[in-house]
């Protein structure tokens, strides 16, 4: 059984058996992708971003899916909890931004569909995954069981206090906006309550279907970069395949082989981080891809266009840090106290990681993301 890294959210990481193991780079987030399991890890964002809006592939070819009109007829949608978070530099706190003003034009494109719209999902993250009791979970619960407080409108009872009671993972895990793609897309708005047949279908593709849009989220800012022209027709092809795999039928889903598409898509979105960081003077010696800096002490280090993709940095110090062009594609930000800290026009950067790890408001974000309430 390999090895896990484990953290009980005090004092130094302990290293303990577990089902995942967090090694370097891609292959430790092909082995996560592979459970999509939130047991013992913090792994996405405080309470997602709900934003109706167009899918990637429509930004790029003009198309517009069906999607774009089931998600509208949702019922119960009024009757959601409202999501955690501030949009930042001053944008729209409300959850639903499409309804009300917007915040600026945002550094790279808001991509809403590749965020988490609960009012257009079946509560599937709170059902379909498992998860332990640990610092981010209450209690146990395993795989296809109803969260106790899911309510019969899919929401959640105590969503606006997860955190106090106990449920930190809830509170930083992200779809992708998967959720809404597999309840009103894949399985045309039937909810697993009123088609009971239907539920381990749906709950299997979930994670197929999250991998797949966690790559549409990179491959989308990926072709926001103007150093990484060389690559983006390449980029173009590759994000419009993923967004076809991702109008697959159920059993199209489930029997995809979503490692090796990630494997290629992994493959040029490393060549993007060498174009965009080879303009960062002494970025060539700043390799740090997949290193073990649990607990380092990196306070107001200058990691400007380090590759830091799938390095370990839970509880890291990075105190004013800079980390503008830094590659961050799969770190594991648990913990991690980014005080002070300048991301802008960081790389390959998540909610989900913003939302695992500690800040303030010196905390420089790029502004397409929303500043975790818990700061």
């Amino acid at each position: 059984m390999p090895v896990q890294r484990e953290y009980d959210g005090a004092g130094t990481p302990e290293v303990q058996v577990g089902e995942t193991a967090f090694a370097e780079g891609e292959e430790r987030l092909d082995r996560q992708h592979q459970s999509d399991s939130v047991v013992g890890v913090a792994a996405a964002g405080d309470g997602p971003s709900c934003q109706p809006g167009r899918t990637a592939a429509e930004r790029i070819t003009g198309a517009r899916p069906p999607y774009a009109v089931l998600r509208l007829r949702v019922r119960g949608a009024h009757r959601r909890p409202v999501p955690f978070g501030v949009r930042e530099n001053g944008g729209d706190p409300h959850p639903y931004p499409g309804r009300r003003s917007v915040s600026p034009t945002p550094a790279v494109p808001e991509r809403a569909d590749l965020r988490a719209d609960c009012a257009g999902c079946f509560g599937l993250c709170c059902v379909a995954l498992p998860f332990a009791v640990s610092a981010d979970f209450a209690r146990d619960k395993a795989a296809g069981e109803p969260c106790t407080h899911l309510d019969t409108d899919f929401g959640c009872g105590i969503h606006s206090r997860l955190r106090q009671e106990g449920y930190r993972g809830c509170t930083v895990y992200d779809c992708f906006g998967a959720g809404q793609k597999v309840s009103q897309v894949t399985f045309g708005g039937r909810d697993w309550r009123q088609a009971p047949e239907t539920a381990g279908a749906m709950f299997a593709v979930l994670p197929v279907m999250r991998q797949l849009h966690e790559l549409l989220w990179y491959l989308t800012e990926a072709l926001t970069l103007p150093a990484a022209a060389p690559v983006h027709g390449e980029l173009r092809a590759s994000l419009e395949h993923t967004e076809h795999l991702t109008l697959g039928g159920p059993d199209e889903l489930a029997s995809l082989d979503v490692a090796a598409h990630r494997d290629g898509v992994s493959a040029l979105l490393l060549r993007v981080s060498e174009l965009v960081r080879a303009g960062v003077p002494g970025a060539r010696h700043q390799n740090r891809r997949g290193a073990d800096l649990m607990g380092a002490r990196l306070r107001r280090a200058n990691l400007r266009g380090a590759s830091l993709r799938g390095a370990l940095l839970i509880a890291a110090d990075l105190t004013g840090a800079d980390l503008r062009t830094a590659d961050l594609l799969g770190a594991d930000l648990r913990d991690a106290d980014l005080s002070g800290a300048d991301l802008t026009d960081c790389l390959f950067l998540t909610q989900s990681q913003l939302n695992a790890a500690k800040g303030d408001g010196a905390t420089r974000v790029p502004r397409a993301f929303v500043r975790p309430a818990h700061w």
